[in-house]
Formats: C-alpha cells, structure tokens, sequence
C-alpha cells in the first residue's frame, strides 16, 4: 500500500508494552504508528487517530490536546473512576470522535474501536463535521427572495433582511419571482398569495415542479389568516404561513428558525449514517475499483447533498476469470434510501452465493438478476421500494461482457473502429427490457452480450447523470452523454473527462446520487 493512504496512528504517553501491543494487532502494510507528534508532515497528511495513554515513564510531551477532527482513543487504567469515564463522554460531545478502552488491552476490541472510530471520521470528513453545521448559518450569507406586488412591503422588509446579513432579491410577481429564483438559487422564498398575472399558488405550483428549486424552503406571507388560504398553502407543501401584519423581527425570527430546523435534520441524517456505518461495519459502494488483468476499471460515485443516499456498487469474482460489477439504484433522495441500499446490497450478494453454490462455467446476469428478484417479491418489505439493477459480468478468457438489467438506464458500449487509417468510435446503446426489481415474480430479464476488443469500453450509470441539469433547467440525457462518451480520446482519462462536463454542465450541482462504472479493455 503506498504510504500516503496508509492509515496513521499517533501514540501519546503509552508504555513501550502497549506499543508492542498495536505493533501485533496492525498490519504494517495498512497502518504506520507514529511516537511522535505533529500536525502535518511535508505531504500535508495529519495523523488519522491518536491513541492517548496515562503512562507517567512516557517521554512524550505533547499536551493531549488534539485537533477536533482527529479521532482520539482513551487508554484508562482497569480501575478507572466513573468521573474519569464522564469526563471522555463530555470530550466527545465537543470532539464526536472519541472513545476509550481499559487496561488490560484486548487485541480484538482494540481493533474494533480503532476501525470504528476510524470509520466515523472518515465521514464526517466527507459529510461536515457536526460543529461546523451547527455555525453554518452564522457563517454564511442566507439569500432570501422576496415576492410581493407591494412595491412598499418589498422595500420594508428588503431593509430589514439586509440590516439582519440576507442577501436579498425581490420580484413584483409569481413569474418574475420563478425566474430571479432560478438565477438567484435562493436559500428560502417568501411569497405573497395575492398578486397579479402569476398569484402566489401558481408560483409555488411552478417551483415544485423544478427540481433545482422544489427542495428550497417556501413560506407564504399574506395579509389573510382565514383557516381556507391557510390550508390551502400547506397543501402546496409550505414551510410556514406567516401574516404580513407581524412585525419584519418576527419575520426574519421565522426564517432562522425554518434553516435551523433543516441544519438540525441534516445533523440527525449525518449522525444517524456515521452510527449505522459504525454498528454494520460494511459499505454500499467500496473505496475503489478493483484490479481485473486485462481491463481497467474506474468508479466515480458522489451522494447528492454530501449524504450517503440509495445508490450501491459492488464486485465480485466469480472465478479466477470472471468478475460481476453490480450497480444498482434505490428509488429517492431521502436519506432513508441508505439503508434500503445497504438491504439490497445483501440480497445481491446472498443471490451470488447461491449462483457460486451451484457453479457452472456459464455465469449468466439474467439468472442474477431473477434469483434477487424472486427474494425481494417475496420481502414485503423491501419489495415495496422501487429499485433498479446493472449487473455485468466481464469473461476475460473469452473477452465478453455479459449484460442484464431491472429497469435501469442503457449501457453505454464504446466500439474503436478503423477507418482510413484513423481510430474512430462509435457508442452503442445496449437496453435491457427488465422490469424493476420486486415488481412481478418474474422480471422477464435477458442477457446481452459485448465482445471487447482492446481499447473498447463499457459504461453502466444511475440517473443522476442523465436527469442533470444546467442553470436554465436543461436536463443533459442520454443521447448528450453518449455522444460525450464517443469523442473522448484514447490519452484521456475517461471519467477525468466526465466529471469535467457534467460538472460544466451542472455548475456542479446535481439533484441525486451520480454513480459511473468504466470498463475498458487493454
């Protein structure tokens, strides 16, 4: 493993006993013990755990204060005081990284406590940590628009949200309201309800109907509090209703509470999949690509939000020359879908263990894809969460891809070409006709096979490619990223390429999980 993603751990004031201890219990290969203390060497690369000890022999002088994302594991002697134990707990409010283990040391917990912290800092790394969230709101600038036919009421409260560090922007109208939003990509819209050409209802309708916009917090502001407009606001899934005769500090006391109370349910998604991730002990989509001699494979997986969502991947040798890459998609951006993610993830695998249980040398996607499906029609649980599948299987004795999918998009087939003496491609769409997972007993699944030649290349993709969109809500599709595929050149670097475009394209938003698997022959 190269040492720059060897993992680093950084004893404090241990005795040369425990030491030895971590010496046996870690891979050398995968970790390097440090006994000395700094922030970052010349890479740049702090150390990845501390381990603080209370040996008093120790020649080690730091101070056991240690940056908050950094992970710190506690050694208490076999006798420590419940007063010593809350004082850790009280360090690992302000930390979240933190945990102890007493002497005696076992090898096995101390593995599992250094992983699983480890584990947990490794998303908070990717996710935010929970302190920064908390300060979001203070440290950023919140653009509100504001729409109202009042000419009076805009300026009023326009001052007042600016003298309180909004931005602002403001429209006369429902649709020059619908097109500063998109321009303006605001934290939260205030509307009017009685405006004219375009009322405050029809704007609301028109921004749910955006997928750049419906996620932003509306909240109606009339001067009508009869219980029919206020129901019928809610209706249109409003975050509040608020009436224009409160005074412009309650205004804007409603507005914080509404963002803070989105920052608090983002804290509780991060919190509630960094303790998940801890407890199971397993991931839905793996670190890396694997090594597979004669093909080079490559993954680009981003959550939408920064929060695992429902997208897994995984693969799997059959044998020693078959590999199966699975792809697969859980319907929805809610947080809730990880877990969903993570049930999928293991019927693909026990349907691989049957598959390898009555091994033959004909390893078929199509009989994959039902065996899963017969499980999850029968889980009435899970069958009632819509999911989609890709699963490939590459034969590098007889260089074939094997293709069979549940209702997932096509697959991307880059063919070289020659023509006049120039390499040429040409990208064929490969569908597959299967119906979604757990939807019928029988998915009426098939297998389509690819023969690879060096150079040709495979591409499987969730939605979140396809349904990306541009500023003015242009979604990219199919037919755009198949032609992007098709004029990539033999020295780049496929997915470098991409992510370069898509991100263009999308000014680097997306409105769902972005999951991409490369295979190429060489």
């Amino acid at each position: 493993m190269d040492s720059n993603t060897k993992k680093r751990i950084l004893l404090l004031n241990v005795s040369e006993e425990f030491k030895k201890t971590i010496e046996k219990t870690f891979d050398t290969c995968s970790y390097e013990v440090l006994d000395k203390y700094f922030h970052t060497d010349s890479s740049g690369k702090s150390p990845d755990l501390v381990i603080i000890g209370n040996d008093q022999n120790s020649n080690d002088s730091k101070s056991t204060d240690t940056e908050n994302e950094i992970p710190v594991l506690y050694l208490t002697s076999e006798d420590a005081t419940q007063n010593e134990i809350e004082k850790i707990s009280e360090i690992e409010l302000k930390q979240h990284a933190v945990d102890f283990i007493k002497h005696p040391v076992d090898s096995l917990e101390l593995s599992s406590k250094v992983n699983s912290l480890l584990k947990r800092s490794d998303i908070l790394k990717l996710y935010g940590s929970q302190t920064d969230l908390e300060t979001d709101l203070v440290n950023k600038s919140i653009k509100v628009l504001i729409v109202d036919d009042d000419a009076y009421i805009l300026k009023l409260f326009s001052y007042n949200f600016q003298k309180a560090g909004f931005v602002v922007k403001t429209a006369l109208d429902g649709s020059e309201g619908f097109k500063q939003a998109k321009e303006f990509d605001p934290d939260v819209i205030i509307s009017d309800i009685m405006m004219p050409k375009v009322d405050g209802y029809q704007f609301r309708k028109m921004v749910l109907q955006d997928p750049l916009l419906k996620t932003v917090p509306f909240v109606f502001l009339t001067a009508k509090g009869e219980d029919e407009d206020i129901l019928s606001g809610y209706g249109l899934e409003i975050e509040d209703y608020i009436v224009k005769t409160s005074s412009p500090k309650i205004i804007i006391a409603k507005i914080l509470a509404i963002l803070k109370g989105q920052e608090k349910q983002r804290r509780k998604v991060v919190g509630e999949i960094s303790q998940a991730a801890n407890s199971l002990r397993a991931k839905v989509v793996p670190d890396a690509s694997p090594y597979f001699q004669g093909f080079k494979i490559d993954q680009w997986h981003l959550p939408y939000k920064g929060v695992p969502g429902g997208d897994f991947l995984d693969y799997f040798p059959l044998d020693e020359d078959n590999l199966a890459v699975i792809l697969g998609d859980v319907m929805g951006k809610k947080w809730g879908a990880w877990y969903f993610a993570f049930a999928f993830a293991g019927y693909v695998r026990s349907a691989l263990r049957v598959v390898l249980q009555s091994a033959t040398n004909d390893f078929s996607p199509s009989k994959l894809l039902q065996n899963i499906n017969e499980a999850i029609y029968k889980d009435a649980k899970i069958s009632e969460v819509f999911v989609t599948l890709s699963i490939i299987i590459i034969d590098r004795k007889n260089n074939i891809a094997k293709y069979a999918g549940a209702g997932d998009l096509p697959v991307f087939f880059k063919k070289k070409s020659p023509a006049d003496g120039i390499n040429k491609y040409s990208v064929e769409l490969k569908s597959s006709e299967g119906l979604l997972l757990g939807f019928s007993p029988d998915g009426c699944y098939k297998d389509i096979s690819m023969n690879l030649n060096s150079g040709d290349s495979i591409f499987v993709a969730t939605d979140g490619i396809a349904e990306a969109r541009n500023l003015e809500g242009e979604l990219y599709g199919i037919d755009r990223f198949a032609r992007l595929i098709g004029r990539i050149l033999p020295e780049q670097e496929e997915l470098n390429e991409i992510k370069k475009e898509l991100n263009s394209f999308s000014n680097g938003r997306f409105d769902d999980d972005i999951s991409l698997i490369s295979i190429k022959a060489e």
